[in-house]
């Protein structure tokens, strides 16, 4: 008799375990991740030839929302499938970033049209207005006697993009 208690309280641990060991299986399997449609949070730090050119290290982290475009392609892909604590550093092409740069978006501007009062200097960034009232970057490019050149493409066109990535929330 007390063999068989002893076997049946034996037997009862061990599934008591199994159990256990499978909910807890089935719970991280369940652990929500970055997909299409959820709203996420992450911080991550942006170089370009090995120099620092954005982060959100001490900075309010990004949300955006999967699937929506709010994000260069390549991130956007590259975070897809990740969970909440993960970390991943990840290299975006041109392509999978923001593009290369377009000759003929390189323009000569009359000085009239541009904001007067201001020296306008080879290399200083201005801000244009977008098609839907974002702000864009612009560079300068050259300064001729009544023209201004401007480089209309994205500051990082053309260029390799090095993201280091953690995961913060998924709602």
């Amino acid at each position: 008799m007390t063999v068989t208690v002893l076997f049946f309280c034996l037997m009862a641990l061990f599934f008591c375990d199994r159990l256990a060991w499978s909910a807890e299986k089935t719970k991280t399997a369940q652990a929500p991740v970055v997909s299409e449609g959820k709203t996420f949070t992450v911080e991550y730090t942006l170089k370009v030839d090995g120099k620092i050119v954005d982060s959100t290290k001490g900075k309010k982290p990004l949300e955006f929302k999967g699937g929506s475009h709010q994000v260069v392609p390549g991130f956007e892909k590259a975070v897809m499938g990740m969970k909440v604590g993960e970390k991943k550093s990840f290299k975006l092409s041109p392509k999978e970033g923001y593009g290369m740069e377009k000759p003929d978006a390189i323009r000569e501007i009359p000085k009239s049209k541009l904001p007067p009062g201001k020296e306008l200097k080879e290399g200083m960034t201005l801000y244009a207005k977008g098609k839907s009232g974002q702000s864009l970057p612009v560079r300068i490019v050259k300064v001729k006697k009544d023209v201004v050149v401007i480089n209309f493409n994205h500051p990082l066109a053309g260029r390799t993009l090095n993201f280091d990535v953690k995961v913060l929330e998924i709602k």
